[in-house]
């Protein structure tokens, strides 16, 4: 496993569309696994593989309301359903010391792949079902920053997450 570079905003590749994943080989095991380590070194919730330059539709998150946390890998994920509306602090690692409100849904449902191509579903509620939508539109080539209603000096910030 290896740390790979997160690109911060101004960077191209965070503006392109990610490619659907269409072989579970080595290749993506060895993406996921760098993505993992690199998201629990950055102290991040969640990490998209644009955000480490690979234009593919992977990411991976911490599901912070299990006990303990469990770090989730999503390939090709979509989001399926959501409910409820409510206004967030959002940060992102790609855009470091920059935070703002958006408005997220309180609950969400994503359809995804494991690392061997079966899918499945999950649930998520506050902080993960805004990861889910924060983390896919990454893979669309959007960034917070596009949602955000207004910014936050992040010298009021504490301890609020970046994702």
């Amino acid at each position: 496993m290896a740390l790979r570079k997160i690109l911060t905003e101004g960077d191209e590749q965070l503006l392109k569309h990610s490619r659907k994943v269409e072989k579970f080989d080595n290749r993506l095991h060895t993406l996921i696994d760098d993505m993992r380590e690199t998201l629990e070194n950055s102290g991040g919730v969640g990490l998209a593989a644009p955000q480490v330059g690979i234009l593919r539709r992977v990411v991976v998150l911490l599901d912070v309301n299990k006990e303990p946390e469990e770090m989730v890998e999503l390939v090709n994920p979509e989001v399926i359903e959501q409910k409820g509306s409510e206004r967030v602090v959002e940060g992102c690692l790609s855009v470091p010391g920059v935070y703002g409100y958006v408005t997220r849904p309180t609950w969400a449902k994503i359809r995804a792949q494991d690392r061997f191509g079966n899918w499945f579903e999950r649930e998520g509620e506050g902080i993960v079902a805004q990861c889910f939508c924060h983390e896919t539109e990454h893979l669309d080539g959007h960034l917070f920053t596009e949602k955000v209603e207004e910014y936050i000096d992040p010298e009021a910030m504490q301890g609020g997450d970046e994702e």
